[in-house]
């Protein structure tokens, strides 16, 4: 079976029939936050209308409108012929003067309800994956966490770190937890790295992870869910700060 069709991964949950009622934004949205953090590659070929708009329980009509507001943004191609069809355009690495932007224009609040929100659902996720993780689960964690290191910029570094905290939900076996973990990646994944971006940033987000993955193959979810904590809590009070020294310039 495709990993398309596999239970328990994160492309399964993009894939999944939409509860939401499947407005054309939330469509369009589910494809491009997929898009965004890499769980649909560069080149790859969408289903087929039919095939799309079945999955996420949705009228064609509906998809083909979603998907031509991605082909607007530069996100979707079609080819014509045989072989055609919609193909992923990934997008270019956001710029530093609008991901700085819109830390500045988010406030302190708002910033510490995103990270409680997301330390609810990364940590009980973080618990669940150290009960239920099966051995393909941690070797996809694994291998994330090889990715995160060897990234060579910050858009690769943004992709394999948010990437690592969907597998952990997926790992958790919660299509829920996944769902909610992938939409928190989209909100404020970019965000996470602008402040600093560098070598020393990267090889303290890589230790935190492999102390996660360390507590998750052990069974312990209490660790695992701490460690996850403690990663997350750090990268918002990270976040605040940068966004303290922007508001006073």
């Amino acid at each position: 079976m495709s990993e398309r069709g596999e239970s328990g991964t994160p492309r399964h949950v993009i894939f999944a029939p939409l509860a939401d009622g499947g407005r054309v934004d939330v469509v369009g949205r589910r494809i491009s936050e997929a898009i965004g953090l890499g769980l649909i590659t560069d080149g790859e070929q969408l289903p087929s209308e039919t095939e799309l708009a079945g999955a996420l329980n949705v009228s064609t009509v509906t998809l083909r409108e979603a998907l031509s507001s991605l082909r607007q943004q530069g996100l979707l191609e079609t080819r014509r012929g045989r072989g055609g069809g919609s193909f992923v355009r990934a997008p270019a690495d956001a710029s530093t003067a609008r991901l700085r932007k819109l830390l500045r224009e988010t406030g302190v609040h708002e910033l510490r309800e995103i990270g409680d929100q997301h330390l609810a659902v990364a940590g009980t996720a973080a618990r669940l994956a150290a009960e239920r993780a099966s051995a393909d689960h941690l070797d996809r964690l694994r291998g994330l966490i090889d990715q995160l290191a060897a990234a060579a910029t910050v858009g690769e570094r943004r992709r394999a770190d948010g990437r690592f905290h969907i597998e952990i939900a997926a790992a958790a076996q919660s299509t829920r937890l996944t769902r909610q973990e992938i939409d928190l990646q989209g909100e404020i994944g970019e965000l996470l790295w602008i402040p600093l971006g560098e070598a020393v940033q990267l090889d303290e987000a890589v230790a935190q992870h492999r102390e996660i993955l360390a507590a998750i193959e052990a069974g312990d979810g209490e660790r695992a869910r701490a460690a996850t904590e403690s990663h997350i809590e750090h990268g918002i009070a990270r976040l605040i700060e940068f966004h303290l020294q922007l508001a006073q310039r």
